[in-house]
């Protein structure tokens, strides 16, 4: 019956309206008339009343529900805080208010959390979840997102879970770690026969006492491999100690001419047993790559590296160059064409490696290109005489015309780069189907994946040097022209700085190869000259240098805008008496480009890597973005002081 009413409702006012008007004109009563106009004037007003009560009850309703939501947020047991997508601070509850002595509203969450990744956190997955550390506690931050009306404003409630108690809990979690006495049989063959027993015996006992001292269960797997299953607790304080074991280790002395060190890697933080020993085994590749010496600590989100402070020693045999050999001469036969490819702006190792390879790939029958799409000044004087040279016509092509000449079954050999961030061309190296790096730096965690044969050894002086050791293998009579065997000495000259720095025995028996095939050491030379303008800039750099305790820093004039010449500066800078680590940085385009070097046991790999870049333990480099020189210098000098360190 209430519904039938309420249906009618809306005809009562119409109806009443137009009876009053009939009763006013045709029955000519003003008395009914008025009587029916007021009864329609009253029931108007009652039913505006009547709505106007429903609609404050209504309004009052949702203020009370409200302003308890609101209360009921700012009272939570945990940090609650609404953020906008740029991390403001627009509100927060009591308990996010305590994070700090000034009034929050309006900073910027990462300025509270510290570590927070924003847009991270504002990807609102909560298995995307952060572990903070804020004062005392450790809280679990994720977020999500508020939808309004207003779609131009984003807004987000971002949660902090405490999650301290589970601290205890974490720290009995197990952890991989696998060791490996990564040159005991180097060091066993500069021991005397009667002491080597004693040295093994005292390498053995120094790494079941470091498994004791971490409550570790130890197996040993191999004659120089252990596998250790540690409490995550014990491996936060090896961080925070940066793994003396690799000091202790290396102070071992049985009459043995050659420091024994080792290689670590350690995987925590996976979800299963399993997962850690994958990681630790990933880890130890690493170690091992960038030359052994340091610990790799792997988890689910990054890579840290520890240690790495030692010369990389020179392996004598051959076997692995030969196996290689025999590989990449099948991988060229099975394919149908090949390209090679470095690293962006190619110096005379780079460029010089590729020629060489070219020359060999042609000897086996298949079409060979190399790639660069851009041409730089430190390899000018040698390009100009590859392309006088008929020989060479079309040998170079662009990325673009690589990628329309690609197929299934081309070979893209990387050569002198093995990092995504280096190579000229990244997508090309990942559309192509067969690849092959072979590269000298030392390894690092982002490295190019997909490569059915990867040649990386931190021994070898330069790319030039493995690749000439490489053709004696290939091919029984090497057909290398005499501008050839130029440009692959040219890559060792300028690796190894004249054959100062890393040249071994097998370096100089590269070279003797390369003088034999009629390499002349003088248009070597002139590939590395500097004109008059060159030399004064790279003077004005030397000017600029600030030093202390043997470590310079100079900036380069925005004048001297090539890479090359920043690495020039550098090496000349190293010669100056007084000065044992130096770096040079210089503007190129919009990036800061950092040349480091180093002379004796001090390294700068380590020390540039730290902010991105890479390198070996006497040369390296970096290339920060988006900063200024003044930012790119404390930035360095922030890692100096970090980092640096010199061997014992």
């Amino acid at each position: 019956m209430k519904k039938k009413l309420e249906s009618i409702k809306p005809m009562i006012i119409p109806l009443m309206f137009i009876g009053a008007c009939i009763g006013f004109y045709y029955i000519k009563s003003a008395l009914l008339g008025s009587i029916l106009l007021i009864i329609f004037i009253i029931f108007n007003v009652t039913e505006y009343l009547i709505k106007n009560k429903h609609q404050n009850s209504i309004e009052e309703l949702n203020v009370s529900i409200n302003n308890s939501i609101n209360q009921n947020i700012f009272n939570l047991i945990f940090p609650v805080a609404i953020i906008d997508k740029t991390g403001k601070i627009i509100w927060g509850n009591s308990k996010f208010h305590k994070f700090t002595e000034e009034e929050p509203v309006g900073l910027n969450v990462v300025s509270i959390a510290r570590g927070l990744n924003l847009a991270r956190l504002l990807a609102c997955d909560k298995d995307l979840h952060q572990r903070i550390k804020i004062l005392d506690s450790l809280y679990r931050v994720y977020a999500s997102h508020i939808k309004l009306e207003d779609d131009e404003e984003e807004i987000y409630i971002v949660y902090f879970n405490d999650i301290s108690n589970l601290r205890n809990i974490e720290n009995t979690k197990e952890s991989i770690m696998l060791i490996e006495v990564d040159n005991l049989s180097e060091a066993l063959e500069t021991t005397s026969e009667s002491d080597r027993p004693m040295l093994v015996a005292e390498v053995e006992k120094a790494i079941n006492t470091y498994a004791q001292k971490l409550k570790a269960m130890i197996t040993k797997y191999d004659s120089n491999k252990y596998v250790l299953s540690v409490q995550d607790k014990y491996v936060n304080e090896e961080i925070n100690s940066k793994f003396n074991i690799l000091d202790e280790i290396s102070k071992i002395d049985r009459g043995n001419t050659l420091e024994v060190t080792l290689s670590i890697g350690v995987g925590r933080g996976g979800t299963s047993p399993q997962e850690n020993y994958n990681f630790a085994v990933t880890a130890k590749e690493l170690s091992l790559g960038r030359g052994g010496d340091q610990v790799a600590v792997k988890s689910n989100e990054n890579i840290t590296f520890f240690g790495g402070n030692s010369r990389e020693i020179e392996k004598r045999t051959r076997v692995r160059a030969r196996v290689i050999a025999h590989a990449l001469k099948e991988l060229i036969y099975e394919s149908s064409n090949v390209f090679i490819i470095g690293h962006s702006s190619p110096d005379m190792d780079c460029f010089g490696s590729a020629i060489g390879l070219s020359a060999v790939v042609k000897q086996l029958g298949k079409s060979c290109n190399i790639i660069m799409n851009k041409e730089n000044n430190s390899i000018e004087y040698y390009l100009s005489k590859i392309k006088n040279d008929d020989k060479y016509d079309e040998i170079l092509i662009t990325p673009e015309e690589a990628k329309e000449q690609m197929n299934e079954k081309s070979l893209l050999i990387i050569v002198d780069v093995h990092n995504k961030g280096y190579i000229q061309d990244l997508s090309l190296a990942e559309q192509a189907n067969r690849k092959i790096i072979i590269d000298h730096h030392r390894r690092s965690p982002d490295i190019i994946e997909g490569a059915i044969l990867s040649y990386i050894e931190v021994y070898a002086s330069s790319t030039s040097e493995m690749v000439t050791e490489l053709i004696q293998y290939m091919v029984q009579r090497p057909n290398i022209s005499r501008l050839e065997a130029e440009g692959l000495l040219a890559g060792i000259f300028m690796d190894t700085k004249g054959f100062s720095f890393k040249a071994g025995v097998r370096t100089f028996d590269a070279a003797s190869f390369l003088r034999a095939l009629g390499a002349d050491t003088i248009e070597v030379k002139k590939m590395f000259t500097d004109d008059l303008d060159d030399y004064l800039l790279i003077a004005d750099t030397i000017k600029s240098a600030e030093v202390k305790d043997g470590v310079a820093i100079a900036v380069a004039p925005n004048r001297l805008n090539e890479s090359f010449m920043i690495a020039r500066a550098a090496d000349e800078l190293l010669n100056i008496s007084g000065i044992n680590v130096c770096f040079v940085l210089g503007k190129i385009n919009e990036d800061i480009i950092i040349s480091g070097r180093s002379i004796g046991d001090i390294t700068v790999q380590v020390i540039l890597e730290s902010i991105g870049g890479g390198g070996h333990m006497n040369m390296a480099g970096a290339q920060l973005i988006n900063v200024s020189i003044e930012q790119a210098k404390e930035i360095l000098k922030q890692s100096i002081i970090k980092n640096l360190r010199v061997g014992e």
